[in-house]
């Protein structure tokens, strides 16, 4: 901005002082500046000449610095990184019902995978400038900074985002990142990562509508691998995005659905290899293997186990997957 004013009163200057047209009077400016000094135009009058040592003296150092700041964010590959940000920004802010991971550690990686596996759109926040590299490298949507300041939630789309994963590694930044969010936006899901009873029971308290720890949920599959070998088999057979024949899904019976007023059995009957495992319906508590003989509603949630093209057309039908 410096160096155009100082063009611009150069141009100016040149034309009341020395009487030169617009043209030659921006070349002579320009000229001068970058201290070429061609010698086909100077300055014939003493004012002219005592205009251009000011000229001299205020905007040869703006034009050398600006040229050399220009040519360092090229050679470090600085200008690179401010444009890479620039679309970085502008790619976050086209999202709508993503889900925020805060934190890129082995937590967090696990999370922000299996996300992308099952194509949901992710935006990974993590304080450490370390962890850009492989950010960029997975191509996913990032911001590095911390949660726990405002500005950064906010950059990631914290009031247009369907859930939040609070996976940093400390119990009192989880709980000042879930009151950050719940504050910003009170239809979110927060999912939160606690390391001891105490940290569980104040995200709990802080408004997550999940708090767990990783450490006990690893112990009790443990545990369950050993005592009921088959059964964690089946779910591991059943977890969405790990096979490509079974999988569970879930799915919303929209108010123009044909699904509504419509019974299990039906449904069942008309996609074979589908079954309804559970109902949720409004307030009421999800009941498990529900009757053959329950009558859906526009609005209940169906949770569904089946072969992936048979999901499909039902969720087609009952109005699309649930968010």
């Amino acid at each position: 901005m410096a160096l155009a004013l100082i063009t611009a009163v150069g141009t100016v200057g040149y034309v009341l002082i020395e009487g030169l047209p617009v043209i030659d009077a921006l070349y002579f400016t320009v000229v001068t500046l970058t201290t070429v000094g061609y010698g086909d135009i100077v300055p014939v009058t003493v004012g002219g000449r005592f205009f251009t040592i000011a000229i001299i003296l205020s905007g040869v150092g703006t034009a050398l610095y600006l040229l050399s700041a220009a040519a360092q964010l090229v050679l470090e590959g600085q200008l690179r990184d401010i444009f890479g940000r620039n679309v970085m920004h502008r790619r976050i802010d086209q999202l709508q019902g993503h889900v925020i991971v805060c934190g890129y550690g082995r937590f967090g990686r696990v999370v922000t995978e299996e996300l992308r596996r099952n194509h949901a759109p992710v935006v990974v926040i993590d304080a450490d400038p370390g962890k850009e590299e492989a950010l960029r490298a997975l191509d996913v949507p990032y911001v590095i900074g911390s949660a726990l300041a405002d500005e950064v939630l906010e950059q990631a789309g914290i009031r247009r985002a369907r859930a939040i994963v609070v996976a940093t590694p400390s119990d009192p930044d989880n709980v000042f990142i879930t009151l950050s969010a719940r504050e910003k936006s009170a239809a979110i899901r927060i999912h939160a990562r606690g390391e001891t009873e105490a940290g569980l029971r104040r995200l709990e308290l802080a408004g997550a509508n999940q708090a767990l720890s990783a450490y006990h949920s690893g112990g009790v599959r443990m545990a369950a691998s050993i005592l009921r070998p088959s059964v964690v088999d089946f779910l591991e057979l059943s977890l969405p995005g790990h096979q490509e024949e079974v999988t569970l899904e879930e799915a919303r019976i929209g108010s123009g659905s044909t699904l509504a007023s419509q019974t299990i059995a039906d449904v069942e009957r008309e996609q074979s290899r589908v079954r309804v495992v559970a109902l949720k319906r409004e307030d009421e508590p999800i009941r498990i293997i529900p009757e053959p003989a329950t009558r859906l509603a526009a609005g209940d949630l169906l949770v569904l186990i089946g072969d992936r093209d048979g999901l499909g057309r039902l969720a087609q039908v009952a109005g699309g997957k649930a968010s």
